[in-house]
């Protein structure tokens, strides 16, 4: 079974039809740069035209960076204000004429991650954080979902994770690989603190550059990487459409 998964992130937009037995890409993903400003509706936009990239049929998958309730935005991270308080699944359900589950991007890399990847058959709590153009985050006790988890904002000596230890961040402030495993170490550490994991995955683009940040990074958690790498959101958001997420015009 074969269904069309598409990542919306701060930077660029991902899609591809995902094998949800085998939890892999069917085709080459196709991807266009996230418009600016980054509005709904160009994002609706974008997503359309992706999606008639493919021939696929049935419902749709969308990772967005937002807390998303009920196919509801209630934050709007690295994407326009204009997202809070929007029905994105009502919005993208009418765009495409298909049911849309919609969920948080993190999540939906987790989700992956813990059904086909590094945290397959994991008990416990594991964490997967997405360092990219912020940090994302999915908690997950016993391989059950704590949705919208954002502790990619929490307060960091005066400033939000993210804003330390995104890898847009090492990127901006052309931080030494080394500079930057220790500001992400930080953040594992005051989730530690805070949730007592037993795995972190980390997940997003920089994840394919492990070898030179993670046997840097300090902490008592086991890290690995995340095993589907940048797709991870991709097959999640595919997922999505089967485990639990009511999609937009199947209600």
């Amino acid at each position: 079974m074969s269904v069309l998964g598409i990542d919306v992130g701060g930077s660029g937009i991902k899609a591809a039809p995902v094998n949800l037995v085998e939890g892999r890409l069917t085709t080459e993903r196709h991807k266009l740069l996230t418009p600016q400003p980054a509005t709904p509706e160009a994002i609706v936009a974008s997503v359309v035209a992706l999606a008639g990239e493919f021939d696929s049929h049935g419902s749709v998958g969308v990772a967005v960076p937002a807390v998303v309730k009920h196919g509801v935005a209630h934050t709007a991270a690295n994407i326009d204000a204009a997202w809070i308080g929007c029905d994105i699944g009502r919005l993208l359900h009418e765009a495409l004429g298909r049911p849309v589950a919609v969920l948080n991007d993190a999540d939906a890399a987790g989700i992956a991650e813990m059904r086909f990847g590094a945290g397959r058959g994991q008990r416990g709590t594991v964490v997967m954080l997405t360092l990219g153009t912020g940090i994302g985050t999915a908690v997950f006790v016993d391989g059950i979902l704590v949705p919208n988890t954002e502790f990619g904002h929490m307060d960091i000596r005066g400033k939000e994770a993210e804003h330390r230890a995104s890898a847009q961040r090492r990127k901006d402030d052309n931080l030494s690989w080394e500079k930057w495993a220790t500001n992400v170490s930080e953040v594992l550490v005051a989730l530690e603190r805070l949730l007592w994991p037993d795995l972190y995955i980390i997940g997003g683009g920089v994840s394919r550059k492990h070898e030179k940040f993670l046997p840097l990074l300090e902490c008592r958690t086991p890290v690995v990487t995340a095993e589907l790498g940048n797709d991870a959101g991709i097959v999640g958001a595919a997922l999505a459409t089967t485990e639990g997420h009511t999609p937009a015009g199947a209600r």
